[in-house]
């Protein structure tokens, strides 16, 4: 174990921050649709951060390995760039469509941006990061409770009968 530390060099140490970094800010997110009962949860959100932070942190050691893209210094934003093609992928599979009705879409949401909080860890941009997860997880929690209280409005229920009496039903089943 000792051979291991002293092998990694301060470099190594801020990508391996970096990675646990955007695990745990990952695991935050996906913690609270796995308590919330949704498709993509805990283990999802938290590979989709890893993986976008991982993606990050290569753009940056191939700068210092080859430090030129097509001529011109600089990171290599493709891959950066194609993580958010790649997300938009796992984020379709997410979205189920029964009838009229279209559910997943959230998840779909915090998949991208889980991904974009492993990117901001994979640059070592913690504050942006954790910021990100707390307001994240805020909208998720806080936003799901105001609209539990609006499905059961009488104004919603009027204007959205189907979607009221789903509700009520998950409700219900939920209850027993």
């Amino acid at each position: 174990m000792d051979t291991l530390i002293s092998l990694a060099t301060p470099f190594d140490l801020h990508i391996l921050t970096r990675l646990l970094a955007a695990t745990v800010l990952g695991g935050v997110i996906g913690y609270e649709r796995e308590r919330s009962g949704k498709i993509a949860g805990l283990r999802t959100h938290t590979l989709v951060a890893l993986g976008s932070a991982l993606f990050t942190a290569i753009s940056i050691l191939l700068f210092g390995a080859l430090p030129s893209v097509n001529g011109v210094p600089g990171y290599d934003y493709h891959l950066v760039a194609n993580i958010i093609v790649g997300i938009g992928f796992i984020g379709a599979g997410a979205i189920m469509r029964n009838g009229d009705r279209v559910s997943g879409t959230t998840t779909a949401a915090s998949l991208w941006v889980v991904a974009a909080i492993g990117m901001a860890s994979g640059f070592g941009f913690y504050k942006e990061a954790i910021a990100t997860t707390m307001l994240a997880y805020a909208v998720l929690t806080g936003l799901w409770a105001l609209e539990q209280r609006m499905r059961k409005s009488v104004h919603y229920q009027h204007d959205h009968p189907k979607e009221a009496a789903s509700a009520s039903a998950d409700e219900q089943s939920a209850a027993s």
